[in-house]
């Protein structure tokens, strides 16, 4: 497959549309972020498990992601395409689990749905980033990938201001234990989001076919091709992986680290710092309104101070929500914004001073005291989460080969889960014997990580030529 295919200039609208699937797959990505673990607090998880419960995303990402790329390298069919068929088939697995995640009664039955979830939102993602590559001019995948990250904050914004506004406006009943009612409501929408966006992206854009020679090799190569196929095309790629995807894998190592220390220990710092809840208190109430409705007497005052702490919690993640949705904000409007300062100071320096003005946001985070102040970081996580999602893709984009992009969008994504799987393994411990079970410490700790990062980026060396943005 050595022909280049002529790739035709898209407009704006074109581009947008062909977006517009990826807010329904974020929308999704937004409630795990910010839902997942207070459903498992809310089913009894305590915060040292809640890295190990987590498990399903980074073991996901690492699997499926990378043989879906390869696997959608050699597809093609002339009705539904080449990408489309992958991401259809997981938003409509995503939108059915959804559906089911807050009938979860039981903390593994949440654990069995989010595998369920985290599978279908990487059959869908890897496929949408290759599908980028495929549809663009290099002249244009900057802005298209940063068009991706507008619907990254438009998708994950949503996610976090339906919890922040249900919570708000409609209550529910967690002080009477289990799922309040609201949250509910979130993944309903979550559900609709998922498979209508995607299903608008695959009736507004076709795929371009293949050129009769690609034709013939993908042909050739599914006669040849056996199980195994797809697991030796992977290895072959990250051997003959172009240096600078191993320059950005010791980025993604800190930045994706800290990311998913962030997501997971904003909740438990809010209860902490701002609202005074500690863990035991937390799982002093529960006991107490378990030990009720299971008929034990237990003091009224007693009952009362439980309630009010429940009440407290369920504030907190409503102030998660409104904080995360806040930075995801922040992200669609900087998203484009960021193309003219890539164009003119390069992606590289962009990408660094985002990745330093996060870090700096996260760690003030646990010294503010006032619930709307905390929204000023989160000006900084939003502009850094746009950076993210765009800036490394457009930088490496031009080193990888066009008959190849689907597996390496896959080996990308297993450089983004391979430190949340880590992170996962090891910050149990890290957070019990190093940073004394401190919820603020761990976020002061990720904002360190992304520092770290920044500096890691300096050593990058995409290619030269310098890009043309709409």
């Amino acid at each position: 497959m050595n022909a280049r295919r002529i790739i035709p200039r898209l407009s704006f609208w074109q581009i947008w549309n062909m977006n517009v699937g990826f807010f329904g797959i974020q929308y999704s990505f937004g409630l795990q972020q910010t839902a997942v673990n207070p459903i498992y607090s809310f089913l009894g998880a305590h915060a040292e498990q809640l890295p190990i419960l987590n498990l399903a995303g980074p073991i996901t990402g690492l699997l499926i992601q990378p043989l879906i790329g390869a696997i959608s390298d050699k597809t093609w069919s002339p009705k539904w395409g080449r990408r489309k068929p992958f991401f259809l088939l997981g938003a409509i697995f995503c939108s059915m689990a959804l559906f089911l995640f807050p009938f979860s009664s039981t903390i593994w039955m949440a654990v069995g749905l989010l595998w369920i979830l985290d599978a279908a939102n990487n059959t869908a993602m890897e496929p949408y980033r290759a599908f980028i590559g495929d549809k663009l001019p290099e002249d244009q995948q900057t802005f298209g990938f940063q068009m991706q990250s507008l619907f990254v904050g438009a998708g994950i914004t949503l996610a976090n201001l339906s919890l922040f506004v249900f919570q708000k406006y409609l209550g529910g009943n967690a002080a009477n234990g289990g799922i309040p009612v609201w949250v509910y409501y979130s993944f309903f929408l979550g559900s609709f989001c998922s498979i209508a966006s995607v299903v608008w992206s695959v009736y507004k854009t076709p795929e371009i076919p293949p050129t009769d020679e690609e034709l013939a090799a993908l042909k050739k190569a599914q006669k040849e091709s056996t199980f195994f196929t797809p697991f030796m095309e992977i290895a072959a790629a990250i051997r003959e992986m172009p240096k600078i995807l191993w320059q950005l894998a010791l980025v993604y190592l800190f930045q994706w680290y800290a990311l998913f220390v962030y997501w997971q220990f904003i909740t438990p710092m809010l209860k902490s710092s701002l609202y005074g809840i500690s863990e035991a208190d937390e799982t002093r109430a529960n006991r107490m309104i378990e030990s009720a409705k299971k008929g034990i007497s237990v003091a009224a005052s007693d009952l009362t101070w439980a309630k009010g702490i429940l009440h407290q919690v369920e504030i907190a993640v409503g102030q998660t929500g409104l904080m995360n949705g806040s930075y995801n904000i922040v992200t669609m409007v900087s998203a484009l914004l960021l193309v003219p300062f890539a164009n003119k100071f390069s992606s590289k320096n962009t990408y660094i001073c985002c990745l330093f003005l996060t870090g700096a946001g996260l760690v003030t985070l646990p010294f503010i005291k006032n619930e709307y102040l905390m929204l000023l970081p989160m000006v900084a996580l939003g502009i850094g989460w746009a950076s993210m999602m765009g800036l490394p893709y457009s930088m490496v984009s031009p080193s990888i080969p066009h008959h190849k992009r689907g597996v390496y969008m896959g080996v990308i994504n297993m450089m983004i889960v391979i430190p949340m799987l880590i992170q996962t393994l090891s910050f149990g411990f890290i957070f019990n014997h190093f940073l004394g079970s401190n919820p603020s410490s761990a976020i002061i700790l990720a904002g360190i990580l992304f520092a770290v990062a920044g500096s890691c980026v300096t050593i990058m060396k995409p290619d030269s030529r310098k890009p043309e943005f709409m």
